[in-house]
Order: structure tokens, then C-alpha cells, then sequence
């Protein structure tokens, strides 16, 4: 049942979760190709265009809408303003390796295309970091199969429970980032009342 469903959908779910952020759905990808339900070569290929098509698409729209996006949210704003400063120092290097830094895989290329940076080298360095991360993450995952099976015997009978696993870490890892944008909004927005009263006694007349 588990192989039919994947042979169905895996590999087009793997293509949405990468061109979204990707790297729970990647991992698991990766050891479910260790245990013989998806081929390796193939997650890998379908990782690469989803990460570099979702990744060009945020450029583009941060050429065009930059600072509208990032203003959405606050956590995005802030981060924003770090990547751009980061981008200013050692741009080509953030280009290639910005998928390895967990949280700014969205916001990066927003602030790439927003800093004015070449869309043609960024094609060709999108392209070369978009392969290096989905091959190494793929057969980072694939490996763990092996070491668990190394440690634990068959894995078959694990599976399930290494799936479960991998599973409820990316949740925790997703409602985590949730919960510190949540409190970062409500920091913001108590910061910028407390400026506005602030600006309201000044105006005040003193009679």
C-alpha cells in the first residue's frame, strides 16, 4: 500500500514540498529510497527542480515586490534586513549556500532579488547550490538508513517508527518557527502602540 501511494504521489509531493522548504520532506524522500520505496537518482532530480524553481520564483517576485513581501511579517522584515546586509559582504557565497541555513530559505531569495543581484548569474548559482543541497541532504538521509540499519539490524520492522519520527520532528521544527513569528509579531506590535502613545503625549499641549 505504502509503495503503490508513493509511486502515485511521492515524487510529485516531493517536488511541492521542496519548491515550498522542503528539507523534512527531502529527508524523508532520502530513507524512503534507502528502503527501496523511491529511487535516489530520482529524488534527487525532482529535490533539484523543485528547490531551484521555488527559488527563482521568490527571486523574481523579490525584484518586483520586495519590501511589499517581506512586510507581511515581522520575523521576515527583520530577517530580511540581516540577509541584505549579509548579501552586501559575500553575495555570491549566500547565493550558493543559503538552503543550509535553516529558516531563511524563503526570505533569501526575496532579499536576493531585492538587493539587485544579476538574474543571470543568479540562474547559474541558484542552479549549482539548488544541486548540492539536494544531493547532499538526499544521501545524508539515505545514509542514515544504513547506520540505523547497522545499529539496529533490519530496519523493516523500525520504519514505521523512523517515519513517525521524522514526521513529528518537522512539525515540532514548523509550529516552533510559528510560535517565535507569533511572538515576534505581538513584540512588534507592542513596540510600535507604545511609540505611538509616545508620539501622541509629545504632541499633547501642556496646558
Amino acid at each position: 500500500m505504502l509503495q503503490q501511494f508513493l509511486h502515485d504521489f511521492g515524487y510529485f509531493a516531493l517536488f511541492l514540498g521542496t519548491f515550498f522548504e522542503g528539507e523534512t520532506i527531502l529527508v524523508l524522500a532520502g530513507f524512503l529510497a534507502f528502503r527501496g520505496y523511491m529511487d535516489i537518482n530520482l529524488v534527487v532530480v525532482v529535490a533539484f527542480f523543485g528547490s531551484y524553481a521555488g527559488d527563482q520564483l521568490w527571486y523574481f517576485l523579490g525584484r518586483k515586490h520586495g519590501r511589499k513581501l517581506l512586510a507581511r511579517k515581522p520575523r521576515w522584515q527583520m530577517m530580511g534586513d540581516r540577509a541584505l546586509e549579509h548579501l552586501r559582504k559575500h553575495p555570491d557565497i549566500w547565493v550558493l549556500s543559503f538552503r543550509f541555513v535553516y529558516g531563511l530559505r524563503t526570505v533569501m531569495p526575496v532579499a536576493i532579488g531585492l538587493s539587485g543581484y544579476p538574474p543571470g548569474r543568479y540562474l547559474l548559482l541558484n542552479g549549482i547550490g539548488a544541486a548540492v543541497w539536494a544531493s547532499a541532504l538526499a544521501a545524508a538521509a539515505y545514509h542514515f538508513g544504513a547506520v540505523l540499519e547497522g545499529m539496529l539490524g533490519s530496519v523493516k520492522k523500525y520504519e514505521l517508527w523512523v517515519l513517525g519520527a521524522l514526521l513529528i520532528l518537522g512539525l515540532v521544527l514548523w509550529l516552533r518557527r510559528r510560535f517565535k513569528n507569533a511572538r515576534l509579531a505581538k513584540k512588534i506590535y507592542a513596540d510600535e502602540q507604545a511609540e505611538l502613545a509616545q508620539t501622541a503625549e509629545a504632541k499633547t499641549p501642556v496646558e
